[in-house]
């Protein structure tokens, strides 16, 4: 693009110097995801990765954002942990069916780049990556004056996985009387945050930005940390944990809760028309400090909490009651925790 070009852009808008900035500053983190199965780096037209062995392969993908937690994000002025959040999201769907974490996608859009902001967010992402051991393989960051207010951004991933036809883990084996354990969270994840918002810091007036900011930054006796940096506290990958549990056991089935919570998620790792359901005992383990917070403040009842929050447990895999010793020993033997929570039924729902 000729200087005179650049100069009639940059006057509309859309500074291209930021933008080849901004690449230069996220090149670390995106070349240090890469494995040797990747194909090139950055400038091409597309990602390329090789598949490796299969005989069979199932590739299995997922889609999502982080959604209005980034206003947390924005308020607190802080963007390094939100793309953990966006990988996160995305990645633990497709655990679920067993698949291993292949390469993940970003999106970023925001009314004016700023460089240093989107090679921060970028950083969260790869970090999201590495913990996941994917590649983060391409990418797309758009400039789009006028179309988000100044200072703000949206964020859109996608990752795909692969595994084994012969292994894909689709629920069909579960049986009423096997056990689920659950896999703590790190508090809300990246879901009810425009419920979290309302409840805690949304304001009007000539000095609500001031109000919130001052809001996010109180520690509370409650939490024993500042509510913001409760509420920003990235959403846990479970990668690790699940390879620690199929390396061990036969996982039955998977549940990664999002929105929707206990009552919408569970069921979806249950096989379809045979009448099961899960019965849970939440007496099992400790609601965090922040969820508890939350509903005290809003008088939600326990059923709303579990129809909208994961309440504690982000995930969770089912096994047959003779394996649940092997399974929480293979957790704990690599220093994660899990908690046997509840037993699959055959009332059809989801009790807690």
């Amino acid at each position: 693009m000729s200087s005179h070009s650049r100069e009639a852009y940059k006057q509309s808008g859309v500074n291209v110097e930021e933008g080849y900035k901004a690449v230069e500053m996220m090149k670390h983190f995106v070349n240090r995801t890469h494995n040797d199965k990747v194909i090139g780096g950055l400038g091409n037209f597309s990602g390329m990765m090789r598949l490796g062995q299969y005989k069979d392969p199932v590739l299995c993908s997922g889609t999502d954002g982080v959604g209005t937690k980034l206003k947390v994000a924005f308020l607190m002025d802080q963007h390094d942990t939100v793309g953990i959040d966006l990988v996160a999201m995305c990645v633990n769907d497709i655990l679920c069916q067993g698949a291993e974490p292949l390469f993940f996608l970003d999106y970023i859009a925001t009314g004016r780049l700023e460089a240093e902001k989107a090679a921060s967010l970028v950083k969260g992402v790869s970090e999201g990556c590495l913990e996941s051991g994917m590649a983060l393989l391409g990418g797309e960051t758009a400039e789009m004056p006028g179309f988000y207010p100044e200072g703000e951004y949206d964020m859109a991933g996608f990752a795909v996985g692969v595994v084994e036809k012969e292994d894909l883990i689709d629920g069909l084996k579960i049986s009423v009387g096997d056990v689920v354990i659950g896999l703590p969270s790190t508090g809300f994840h990246s879901n009810g945050y425009s419920l979290v918002r309302k409840t805690f810091f949304d304001q009007s007036g000539d000095d609500a930005e001031a109000e919130m900011k001052a809001k996010l930054e109180e520690v509370l006796p409650e939490l024993g940390e500042s509510l913001g940096d409760a509420l920003i506290r990235p959403t846990k990958i479970y990668v690790r944990e699940v390879a620690a549990l199929k390396e061990k056991v036969e996982v039955l089935g998977m549940c990664h809760i999002t929105g929707g919570g206990f009552y919408e998620n569970v069921p979806r790792m249950l096989p379809k028309g045979m009448g099961m359901g899960v019965t849970f005992d939440d007496s099992k383990w400790e609601v965090p400090a922040v969820v508890k917070y939350l509903q005290k403040e809003t008088g939600l009842s326990k059923e709303e909490m579990f129809g909208t929050f994961n309440m504690g447990m982000g995930f969770m895999a089912v096994v047959r009651p003779a394996d649940v010793d092997t399974a929480l020993e293979a957790l704990e033997a690599k220093g994660f925790k899990g908690q046997v929570i509840g037993k699959i039924n055959n009332e059809g729902q989801v009790i807690v």
